[in-house]
Formats: structure tokens, C-alpha cells, sequence
């Protein structure tokens, strides 16, 4: 007989974030606002979450509302899936983490309540603190390790 893992039904949230490079290789990351109800303080992608979206519609959106950039879908490529959870009780995530070939904009900052501020990162020399799996999705994307999991026992 054939044993079949538990069943959960904790559902996934589903997390989309932008990971944007300039022509110097540098890296987009925000400062989230630090009164922020998640990484208050810390620096992170621009990202949301799905929304009754396609995760790309929902990247496309999200960096309009947030940094004021316009992203075509067909410039868009999946880069890097993180599947975490912060604690064995925390809601489970899958983070996907999509490039950006082109976009129109300069970022700023739209949303002052989430975000403070825009800045570009070389990869070698990323700001602290950042959100841990926001690092750890960077230096996988530069590796070509497509998938990588967190804070799972």
C-alpha cells in the first residue's frame, strides 16, 4: 500500500515580485515605510500579491500603483520561485520572482505608506537589512537556480 502525505488545507498565499536590472547590472530594491505591517524598515522587491490576476497581469499592475513604471507582459520572463514558510505555523508562500527586459519610467515612490524609497544595488553589495528570501532569490537568479525553498523543517 502506498502512504500519501497529510493533507493541508492551509492555503498558499501567492506573492509576485519584480526583479529589475539597469544597464550597470544594479538591482531595483525599496525601503519598505517602517511602520509597514510586513519588513517594515527592510529593503525589498517591488511586489504584491495575486489578486484574482494572472501573476504577470499582477506584476505589470503592481509596479504602475507602486513606482509609477510601465511594464509590457511580452517583455516580462520568469526568473526565480521561492516557496517559504517564516515559521511552522506562518501561512505558507510561493514568491515568483519575474524580470523585466524593457520598461518606461523612472521609479518613484507612489505608495509612501509602503514603500520610502527607490534605489538601484549592485548585487555584491546589497543594502541591509533586505528581506532574507529577497537575497537569497538574487543570488540564485545570478546562479540560474530557478527554484529555491525557505523555513521548511
Amino acid at each position: 500500500m502506498r502512504r500519501t502525505a497529510p493533507r493541508s488545507r492551509t492555503s498558499h498565499i501567492i506573492g509576485v515580485h519584480l526583479y529589475l536590472e539597469d544597464a550597470d547590472g544594479r538591482v531595483l530594491l525599496g525601503l519598505r515605510h517602517p511602520e509597514s505591517a510586513y519588513a517594515g524598515g527592510v529593503h525589498h522587491f517591488l511586489a504584491g500579491h495575486c489578486e484574482r490576476e494572472s501573476a504577470v497581469a499582477c506584476l505589470v499592475r503592481e509596479a504602475a500603483e507602486e513606482a509609477g513604471l510601465v511594464i509590457d507582459p511580452a517583455d516580462v520572463e520568469f526568473a526565480h520561485a521561492v516557496h517559504l514558510t517564516d515559521t511552522p505555523q506562518a501561512q505558507p508562500r510561493l514568491q515568483l520572482v519575474f524580470r523585466a527586459r524593457h520598461w518606461q519610467g523612472t521609479p518613484e515612490v507612489l505608495e509612501p505608506d509602503l514603500c520610502v524609497g527607490w534605489d538601484w544595488w549592485h548585487p555584491d553589495d546589497l543594502p541591509e537589512p533586505i528581506v532574507p528570501y529577497a537575497r537569497a532569490a538574487i543570488g540564485s537568479i545570478r546562479a540560474g537556480v530557478p527554484y529555491s525553498e525557505l523555513g521548511w523543517e
